[in-house]
């Protein structure tokens, strides 16, 4: 199953899934990690999410009225100051664990690429294969930005070399949600 290989690949790499039936589930999942992870109203522990379908139909004021610290607002200012960012992927590979995002969008950017937390939300149906069925899918020639993550690891693991000034995400918080675009009800 797809599912479990992603899982099982994504994890050895040093992500956290987490799979859910509902967006609501997913969602209350969301809200308790935050505040888990203490996301407050100040420097340092702010936490940011790109606008995207997942948040379709989900009252963001209310949704940062229940998490104070929680902005929707994607500024580079807020990103800078932020802890976590919530980004939804498009598509992500079984075979490897990686999920990818193609968007020109850059809320969806920042999100996903500064904070020390990242938070992937990404649909069941969307999870492929193999990296060959996920270009399959994807106009590469068309998309301006193309991000693929796989895990989380410290700059001076990349490729067994000291890398200085490259960010990368120290923990990878991956939420699978079955039903993604039903409504908050179901």
């Amino acid at each position: 199953m797809l599912l479990d290989q992603f899982k099982a690949r994504a994890e050895a790499v040093g992500s956290e899934v987490h799979r859910f039936e509902t967006k609501i589930a997913a969602l209350q999942f969301v809200i308790a990690f935050l505040q888990k992870e203490r996301v407050a109203d100040s420097p340092g522990d702010y936490a940011v999410w790109g606008d995207c379908l997942f948040l379709q139909r989900i009252q963001t004021d209310q949704l940062a009225g229940k998490v104070p610290g929680l902005k929707f607002n994607v500024t580079r200012e807020a990103v800078a100051a932020a802890k976590i960012g919530i980004s939804q992927m498009d598509w992500a590979a079984a075979d490897t664990g990686t999920v990818m995002q193609e968007s020109s969008d850059a809320a969806q950017r920042l999100a996903s690429s500064l904070p020390e937390i990242h938070v992937v939300i990404i649909a069941s149906d969307r999870i492929l294969p193999d990296l060959t069925s996920l270009f399959a899918k994807v106009n590469v020639r068309g998309v301006p930005y193309i991000a693929f993550i796989t895990g989380s690891r410290s700059a001076a693991d990349i490729e067994k070399v000291l890398t200085i000034d490259v960010h990368v995400c120290k923990r990878l918080v991956i939420v699978i949600v079955d039903r993604l675009n039903g409504s908050l009800q179901g």
